[in-house]
């Protein structure tokens, strides 16, 4: 009986502390019997990765930085943001021999990127911001200008973005080059990569962690996997780069290739900059995760060449319906309907001058019931004869709940918009912020068709000063949306151009609800 008594006793003990400390936990409002969902919040802490921008002595780079307005952060904390010059690691020789001198999971969590520690002890952070919704800029010209490892906290860290703008006069790689600085990762695909006797590409593996990086390099074809073994265990210092040539990772020349990124240990932040003797060069990014169907969009109306590299990485083959969605609708190129990528290997297709003088985006989704994994990368040519100059456009995630863009100028800038489902329109707020040095943000909304592109100049803050960045925010029912901004800069008569996709730029996070679940008690 006293036995009993004090089970009854322990249970009533045990009840009173679950439900106390659900009471504690639970947010303001009604209470539900157990957690539903959860709630999307501001991120505290956002990292970025900007790579060495170039070794040209006759480069120009400038730096611009953007939080948008309206997205909170940390109660209390009015944040920091800025970015600090990495350490040159060793440049991975590719043949077995001791490296020589080299000049060369998602951000918004709770890992400590130190990136400030790793930096020279006496300098500046570039960049640096005071605020939301103003961008600032920084520029450089030195040939042997740093990678830089950013972080941003407080009220800064949500949708903080960077954009590394290189103007190139001469040599090769000439032409504008434009990067959205990248967080890092752990796992990065690049189609479209070339060890062709033409091109020069280097990717660059930065960490901006307190411990080293082991990273694998892995190269696919036409015919497969590439074998090298010097792209095997290369390793990243604590905050510095290391830049990695692709030829030197086999000796037969490969085009159209797929470059594979894994960090083995650790993380880092990965980009590979293409330079070619004859189209000039460009920032690859990474594409986006590998799935049965993607969207590659932005492809601009004068395209005079448009080259598709896709790569099957999982272990089944992939057949792809291909379709461009024009700014009237969806439609098939002509002589490729369908595209097949055999696993393990990259496939390509030529789509020459596809868009014929409109604006459009590539639609590639599954064919035949395929479900294998697959992600793929555009070259883009403008120009002709010996002023050609070339982009890259990686398949990209949608915009989710906002996307950023910064470094837009007061002309050169053109942003599209594709709903890639045919029948779910997407309608969106494109808000203009202030300028650089001066303006005030404007905002306009666009409705997209579903299964069509929307390319439009965008809207400019009034009274503008400097550069300015635009957010994309799609609304509340909208149907899917992907977005890309185009940066023409001309010289003389060179087409200079470049492309940046824009994601989701993950100012939000989904925090789980807490909630009273009684029923623990009775498991």
């Amino acid at each position: 009986m006293k036995r009993t008594i004090m089970s009854l006793i322990g249970a009533a003990v045990a009840l009173g502390a679950v439900t106390g400390v659900a009471a504690v936990a639970a947010p303001d409002g009604p209470r539900d019997s157990a957690a539903k969902g959860g709630t999307r919040l501001p991120v505290e802490r956002s990292a970025l990765l900007c790579p060495p921008p170039t070794s040209s002595e006759v480069g120009d780079t400038t730096y611009t930085a953007f939080t948008p307005k309206g997205t909170g952060g940390k109660a209390g904390s009015a944040g920091t943001a800025g970015l600090l010059p990495a350490q040159p690691g060793k440049q991975q020789d590719g043949k077995g021999k001791p490296p020589q001198d080299g000049k060369g999971k998602p951000s918004q969590d709770d890992k400590d990127t130190g990136g400030a520690q790793g930096a020279q002890a006496d300098a500046q952070p570039v960049a640096p911001l005071k605020q939301p919704g103003t961008p600032v800029t920084a520029s450089t010209d030195r040939a042997d200008a740093p990678a830089l490892v950013g972080a941003a906290d407080g009220a800064l860290a949500p949708g903080w973005t960077v954009q590394q703008t290189t103007v190139v006069a001469a040599g090769s790689g000439r032409g504008l080059l434009g990067l959205s600085c990248a967080a890092p990762d752990t796992d990065f695909w690049f189609p479209g990569v070339s060890t062709a006797k033409d091109r020069q590409d280097y990717v660059h593996l930065t960490n901006p962690d307190n411990t080293p990086a082991v990273v694998d390099l892995d190269l696919r074809g036409k015919d497969g996997p590439v074998q090298s073994a010097s792209g095997e265990n290369i390793s990243v210092p604590p905050h510095a780069t290391v830049p990695v040539l692709l030829s030197t990772l086999t000796g037969t020349p490969v085009q159209d290739a797929a470059l594979h990124v894994t960090a083995r240990e650790g993380r880092v932040g990965a980009s590979v900059q293409a330079a070619d003797a004859k189209l000039g060069g460009d920032w690859l990014p990474a594409a986006a995760d590998p799935a049965p169907g993607l969207v590659l969009p932005g492809i601009p109306a004068d395209a005079t060449s448009v080259h598709l590299v896709a790569v099957a990485p999982g272990k089944a083959d992939a057949d792809l319906k291909v379709q461009l969605a024009t700014p009237n609708g969806l439609i098939t190129p002509a002589g490729l309907e369908t595209l097949h990528v055999k696993s393990g290997m990259t496939t390509t297709a030529d789509l020459k001058d596809l868009t014929k003088g409109e604006a459009g985006s590539l639609v590639l989704t599954p064919a035949d019931g395929s479900t294998a994994p697959v992600t793929a990368a555009l070259r883009v040519t403008r120009g002709q004869g010996d002023k050609q100059e070339m982009a890259f456009i990686p398949a990209t995630r949608p915009v989710g709940q906002r996307a950023t863009a910064a470094d837009n100028r007061e002309k050169g800038s053109t942003l599209s918009l594709v709903a890639p489902e045919k029948g779910k329109d997407a309608k969106v707020t494109v808000t203009a912020s202030a300028g650089s040095g001066g303006g005030t943000p404007v905002s306009k909304t666009y409705t997209v068709k579903g299964g069509s592109t929307l390319a439009v100049e965008p809207p400019r803050p009034q009274d503008l000063k400097g550069s300015y960045a635009l957010t994309v925010t799609p609304e509340a029912g909208s149907g899917p949306v992907h977005a890309a901004r185009t940066l023409a800069l001309p010289q003389g008569g060179l087409p200079s151009f470049t492309v940046q996709t824009l994601p989701d730029d993950r100012g939000t996070v989904v925090v789980p609800t807490a909630g009273e679940d009684l029923s623990l008690l009775t498991k």
